[in-house]
């Protein structure tokens, strides 16, 4: 279902779920709201000094500068859930967002049923784009490593595109953890995390 070009950082993880109901009448749940916070109980330690530069170089082996507005999704979380600010969308969103939060890695949620195979990760070309929100913003995708669908790149660790994104009546998502080699323990603790998460919300999960 999903070819992954050679990378000498990636260590991908991905799973599908198909949800009980469409995403719009999936509210997150007490237990998971309870989680949008940075001191929240978790499996997972602080990250360690060398760990935000060993997840940037993951991005930046392509040649993408992740920095500034196009910095890993995680380290945008954080940053808005420390101000108060948890971006509370729909439950396997939120889900996402709290994996990316607390995992410190990058984690992407897509709508399965908007892509067209074949699917595949790779590092985008030079002048690479898309739109990723309702504004018509455009982040440069050149050098990043991206999720690409028949029609072109859709997600990454920065900003997924407004064409994958879940909504009201999706009720089949993919999900990938942009995890590093150099952080062999944390992807696969991140992985069984955010599964457990999609089930205890009533997800049926696939690994791919």
């Amino acid at each position: 279902m999903l070819r992954v070009d050679d990378h000498p950082l990636l260590d991908l993880g991905v799973f599908i779920t198909t949800w009980p109901v469409a995403l719009g009448a999936l509210p997150s749940p007490r237990w998971l709201r309870e989680l949008a916070n940075v001191q929240a109980t978790t499996p997972f330690e602080p990250p360690g000094d060398n760990h935000k530069k060993l997840v940037r170089d993951l991005l930046r082996h392509g040649g993408f500068k992740p920095a500034g507005r196009s910095k890993p999704c995680n380290e945008y979380i954080r940053n808005v859930t420390i101000k108060g600010g948890f971006p509370f969308i729909n439950a396997a969103v939120d889900a996402t967002n709290l994996a990316a939060l607390h995992g410190a890695m990058p984690v992407s949620t897509v709508d399965l049923d908007l892509l067209q195979p074949p699917l595949r990760v790779g590092i985008a070309g030079k002048g690479a784009r898309y739109v990723f929100n309702q504004s018509g913003q455009e982040i440069d995708l050149s050098g990043l490593l991206c999720l690409f669908d028949a029609q072109g790149p859709c997600a990454n660790a920065v900003k997924d595109s407004m064409r994958a994104k879940t909504h009201d009546a999706s009720l089949r998502t993919l999900t990938l953890i942009w995890g590093s080699r150099a952080l062999p323990d944390r992807t696969k603790a991140l992985l069984a995390w955010h599964i457990d998460l999609n089930q205890r919300l009533g997800g049926e999960v696939e690994l791919v």
